[in-house]
């Protein structure tokens, strides 16, 4: 029987940093009809009344097609745009915070690098996933410290969960693709969170189906 998780099992899509709200919903319908089942929308240099603008119809759109919304960096806006909730890294504020202002029913992730003790406090503010990464090299990211394997296989020791109860999940990001996905399913992730891997590739539905049937 599959375990119960707060965060849906199988491929959490990244926004590539993409002014062009045309092409972003469409990517958006594309790894939706591949399986995608989260989508985080992640904006690092845009301007702010154009990227609420964005935002608010990327969490409409997730919306129609079934996909969880969630907001990069900003409990704020991600209670502004009514997404399903926020990823936290470690300079984004407190994640007790966020589940305070966004409440029990939205989801709060968090980035835990390459370090377990963080998750164990995350646990503590009612996260409802652990991300770790990066897992490989990233063009995103170049400098982002990696994680391993192992650090999965630790994460899901950490996140447990008593039997019957939805526990949160483990994320691996950071150079993933369909490629390379399969080692870090294999290590423990319910989740990958993938930008290039899916949105740069020629055939962004067929990447997405690639990288969701790790899950079957």
């Amino acid at each position: 029987m599959t375990e119960k998780l707060r965060f849906p099992r199988g491929l959490y899509g990244v926004s590539p940093e993409w002014d062009d709200t045309g092409r972003m919903l469409a990517a958006l319908d594309a790894a939706a009809a591949g399986g995608m089942s989260a989508f985080q929308w992640r904006r690092k240099a845009a301007d702010p009344d154009a990227a609420m603008e964005q935002a608010r119809q990327i969490v409409r759109r997730c919306r129609e097609l079934g996909v969880v919304s969630i907001i990069n960096d900003d409990w704020r806006l991600a209670a502004l745009v009514d997404a399903d909730g926020v990823h936290l890294g470690r300079d984004d504020g407190s994640l007790a915070d966020a589940r305070v202002a966004l409440g029990p029913g939205r989801i709060v992730g968090c980035s835990c690098y390459d370090d377990p003790a963080r998750a164990e406090r995350a646990m503590l503010a009612d996260v409802d996933y652990v991300a770790f990464g990066s897992m490989y090299p990233s063009s995103v990211k170049p400098d982002a410290v990696r994680a391993l394997p192992d650090h999965l296989r630790q994460a899901r020791r950490i996140v447990g969960g008593q039997a019957g109860a939805a526990r949160p999940a483990v994320v691996a990001i950071g150079g993933i693709t369909p490629d390379n996905a399969a080692a870090v399913v294999a290590a423990g992730a319910d989740s990958i969170a993938v930008i290039s891997g899916v949105f740069l590739a020629p055939d962004i539905e067929a990447a997405a189906r690639r990288c969701t049937a790790l899950f079957a």
